[in-house]
């Protein structure tokens, strides 16, 4: 089955099936966001997170591989009464404009192999303006242990070397950071923490090894 086609199927069931709630991740950062900032969230799914934070005041831009998912996505952002710039479109079919956006978030998108991750994750740090947030939360190959979620590829899982990595040449950039002073990057490795971050939907909240990434310039 073709991944469009899996997420298809998945997306085609009458619940939300990560529910509406936003993921509890992105929400703790809300003391960062300003209404009027620009934001991405990558393979948004059914919604839940755009729609947070166009609630919040932001403009947002979402874009997911489903149309399905995408037409779900409309349909809460309608229900919740705030507007989104949704598109059906596949990592490496958006058009990823460059110093854009505010703030970038991509929550549990561990689809990605390598060498997909590779282009999204430089294509993420480019369409950051300076000054701008970038919030990523996946699983770790423990995670495989516990079966709670998550790909069963250890290779499309993340350690905080791996992040530190896949960053530090943007975080170097000169051009990227010509207009910051800081750059401060944050990573949190967690253990056995209940992260699925569904109150509702299909999906129980079980405990799994998550690891998430805050990296802010700082102007």
């Amino acid at each position: 089955m073709s991944e469009l086609a899996r997420w298809n199927q998945r997306f085609s069931a009458p619940e939300y099936i990560f529910g509406t709630a936003p993921n509890a991740y992105l929400a703790s950062k809300a003391e960062l966001l300003r209404p009027g900032q620009r934001a991405l969230c990558v393979a948004d799914g059914e919604g839940r997170n755009s729609v947070w934070l166009a609630q919040r005041g932001l403009e947002v831009a979402a874009f997911d591989i489903s149309p399905v998912g995408v037409e779900k996505a409309q349909r809460l952002a309608a229900e919740r009464g705030v507007r989104i710039d949704f598109e059906v479109a596949d990592v490496y079919g958006w058009r990823w404009p460059a110093a854009s956006f505010d703030v970038v978030a991509a929550i549990f998108v561990q689809f990605a192999d390598p060498a997909m991750r590779g282009f999204m994750f430089e294509r993420m740090a480019q369409a950051l303006k300076p000054g701008g947030l970038l919030i990523v939360q996946g699983y770790t190959p423990k995670q495989l242990e516990y079966k709670t979620g998550g790909p069963p590829r250890i290779e499309n899982l993340y350690t905080p070397e791996m992040l530190r990595k896949a960053f530090a040449d943007t975080m170097k950039d000169p051009a990227f950071l010509a207009e910051a002073k800081k750059a401060n990057l944050e990573i949190e490795y967690v253990s056995g923490e209940e992260v699925n971050n569904v109150v509702q939907g299909l999906y129980k909240i079980e405990p799994a090894f998550v690891v998430k990434m805050k990296q802010m310039l700082v102007p």
